[in-house]
């Protein structure tokens, strides 16, 4: 059968269900999409840190406008945020700034000359977010984090049916170059038949989740209101919740690799964590054990390791480690039948190529002789240009260019609301595993039974 391009519109039109029973199907056929809108309107809601750093890159491109902006902290997002547009877009164009409480996106949403709005704030702010957006038909892009239960998972996929408005998942380590050569080294067949997967969040984040309310990073070990930026939010996570808090960077890069929702689906988890050591003394080694900090009982454990099991038979290992003193390390390995490659050791080893019981240097993609030279992804080699200088080593410029590329050709998500729905249920899923002493958490089909015919479009070309 030739392949068509359904346009978004035509094809929501044809499979949106009258209640909330079908799926938002997507075609394989994106890369035959054509490009129908030449500039998209964008809204952020969030410019800390992390808002700001898409605020660039979308200040940037020629085919974004930056209509709005809205964040309640006027003390330091919004000043960072207006100096980012003052530079780059200076007096040409003003920039409406929304900052009256928490609640202001909304009047944001009320906007008409908004397309798309990206979503880069606290964690529980995402799904009210994504929610309000979708019912005032603006696409949402969210970033990631795990959900505080299944519930508003299912929320965040049943409203997307019932408004037809489809939601971009913003994880960006699936766009990490060597991550993409590897995709490339799986899609060619060179360690065979998938059979294990590891990924993880190993990352100190002490210095994040501390500070002295003046700067963003450390200096202190303040957090909640005495805190800054992510002190002041993320840290009462640790102290209320014991599981996988941040799984997505871990599990969704490898589940490209083996089609999660797109023919294969994660069935069961099941998750067990350290006991929590490692704030406590964070906060007596940089003050004392007389600082009222010291005396929070912190819930999160070290370490929580979450091993998932997968209906075409493949497990995939994470691991959640930000308390502990430790070099950053997403800790993936791809196995199958005939080798595999490590993060930790970049390197790779493939039967019948690698010498007998020894790891080959994965190398760099600038040499082509080497594995990751050799398996450079499309994509890489299109835009290395244009993402050098993006955040976490040009990553980010891929995640948003997908975003803005989908729609304006309106063509389905690499990264939808039902992959965003699975990677947020991992952090609720493995709660309950741990409180319940490792039991087995199934893990719900948010694709109503539709995975096993959607067909893989995450990086099949060089375009998105």
């Amino acid at each position: 059968m030739k392949k068509q391009h359904l346009h978004r519109r035509t094809f929501l039109k044809n499979t949106m269900a009258v209640g909330v029973g079908l799926t938002l199907l997507d075609t394989p056929s994106r890369l035959f999409a054509n490009v129908k809108k030449e500039k998209v309107r964008m809204g952020l809601i969030g410019v800390g840190a992390r808002g700001q750093g898409h605020l660039e890159l979308c200040l940037n491109r020629a085919d974004v406008e930056v209509v709005a902006i809205c964040d309640p902290d006027t003390n330091w997002a919004i000043p960072g945020a207006r100096k980012l547009i003052d530079k780059i877009y200076g007096s040409k164009k003003k920039v409406a700034e929304y900052t009256n409480g928490p609640e202001d996106f909304h009047n944001l949403l009320k906007r008409d000359d908004i397309d798309a709005v990206i979503i880069a704030t606290p964690w529980e702010w995402h799904t009210p977010q994504a929610v309000a957006a979708m019912k005032a038909g603006k696409t949402p892009a969210v970033e990631v984090c795990g959900a505080t239960d299944v519930g508003e998972c299912w929320q965040l996929v049943n409203v997307s049916e019932e408004t037809g408005v489809p939601v971009f998942a913003m994880e960006n380590v699936s766009y990490r170059r060597d991550i993409m050569a590897v995709l490339n080294m799986v899609r060619q067949g060179l360690f065979g038949e998938l059979i294990h997967l590891q990924g993880g969040y190993q990352h100190d984040l002490r210095k994040v989740k501390f500070n002295d309310g003046k700067q963003i990073y450390g200096g202190g070990v303040e957090f909640g209101e005495k805190g800054l930026s992510e002190a002041h939010w993320r840290t009462n996570h640790s102290v209320h919740r014991n599981g996988d808090l941040y799984p997505t960077h871990g599990l969704w890069p490898v589940a490209n690799m083996i089609n999660v929702n797109r023919g294969n689906r994660l069935v069961s988890l099941t998750s067990v964590a350290t006991k929590s050591r490692g704030l406590h003394k964070y906060i007596v080694d940089n003050s004392s054990e007389s600082h009222p900090n010291a005396k929070v009982k912190f819930n999160l454990g070290d370490i929580v390791t979450t091993l998932i099991r997968t209906s075409n038979g493949e497990t995939i290992m994470l691991s959640h480690d930000t308390n502990s003193p430790r070099p950053y390390s997403l800790n993936f390995r791809v196995q199958g039948t005939n080798g595999l490659w490590m993060d930790d050791k970049a390197s790779v080893y493939v039967e019948g190529k690698s010498p007998y019981d020894e790891w080959e240097k994965a190398g760099d993609p600038a040499d082509a002789g080497s594995y990751m030279g050799k398996y450079d992804h499309p994509l890489w080699k299109r835009y290395t240009k244009s993402s050098a200088g993006a955040g976490h080593g040009g990553m980010d410029w891929y995640v948003i260019n997908s975003f803005v590329e989908s729609i304006k050709r309106e063509a389905p998500y690499a990264q939808d609301v039902y992959d965003l729905a699975t990677m947020y249920a991992i952090t609720p899923l493995s709660e309950a595993s741990v409180a319940e002493g490792g039991s087995v958490q199934y893990i719900p089909d948010f694709t109503r039974g539709q995975w096993i015919n959607r067909k893989p479009i995450f990086a099949l070309d060089d375009q998105y």
